[in-house]
């Protein structure tokens, strides 16, 4: 499998950095392309990765392309890729925000497989949560992108008309979570540990509770009536943040997000 991904920004950088960490994606090669590649100079060293500032160059090359640019980058990459695409050749998976299959059809054309995909940062770690939804041809050749997005992390198909809102859940969510964990961190300060211990209590507990729920798959609610006993200190706490607006803010920001993604 020859991997190229034009566009190493954030995300880029971590869809490389995990398919060089998970031994079950089998890649032959792994070209990287972007317009500065200084900050990738000891990519280069490594087996099996190219460096390039060239897309067309990376085209060639590869089989499957990852495309992490900016939604404002998005047409005028397509434009220049474009001739050199071979519809039986080239698998495309977009990572890009906001871009919808329709819109990358529209300048490449529907003859070419085209697997639009919303993972989170968390793959760089091989725990993200992606989101993959795709044109006719591109459902025939989705088994490519849940082989490397599944290394990953976990992965869903899901019709594109909810990508937005996956969007929002799934990629923005990590910010939503690392405010939460951000805020238990400061809570435990308050209450007497340092900055260090504070946040590994609040980061393994928020990954024990995630495990729980995994593991058990059962309800939130059914886990907290576990840990929550009459006039205990669980539900006076539980209650407290309620009455400040705990759920109806998450959910507030979830649809705020959402808005602004659907205006971009």
């Amino acid at each position: 499998m020859k991997i190229g991904i034009i566009g190493v920004g954030n995300l880029g950088y971590s869809i490389a950095l995990g398919i060089l960490n998970q031994e079950a994606i089998r890649f032959t090669s792994l070209y990287l392309s972007k317009r500065n590649v200084a900050s990738l100079h000891a990519w280069s060293e490594l087996p099996r990765v190219s460096i390039t500032s060239d897309n067309i160059a990376l085209v060639k090359k590869s089989e499957i392309i990852i495309i992490a640019v900016q939604p404002g980058q998005l047409k005028g990459v397509l434009e220049e890729i474009k001739p050199y695409l071979i519809s039986d050749k080239h698998t495309i998976i977009s990572v890009v925000t906001g871009r919808k299959i329709a819109q990358i059809a529209a300048v490449l054309g529907e003859d070419h497989a085209l697997i639009r995909c919303m993972p989170n940062t968390a793959i760089s770690v091989g725990q993200s949560m992606t989101c993959l939804s795709a044109n006719e041809k591109g459902i025939k050749k989705i088994e490519f992108a849940t082989v490397i997005f599944g290394a990953l992390g976990k992965t869903m198909c899901v019709e594109e008309e909810l990508m937005q809102a996956a969007t929002v859940i799934c990629a923005s969510g990590i910010a939503f979570w690392m405010r939460l964990i951000r805020a238990t961190t400061q809570g435990a300060i308050q209450l007497g540990f340092d900055a260090a211990e504070a946040q590994e209590l609040s980061v393994q507990t928020c990954l024990g509770a995630a495990s729980l729920l995994k593991k058990s798959e059962s309800h939130p609610e059914a886990e907290i009536d576990k840990v929550t006993t009459p006039r205990g200190c669980t539900i006076s706490g539980l209650n407290e943040m309620e009455h400040e607006g705990l759920s109806s803010a998450l959910i507030k920001g979830l649809v705020a997000s959402f808005n602004k993604i659907n205006q971009i």
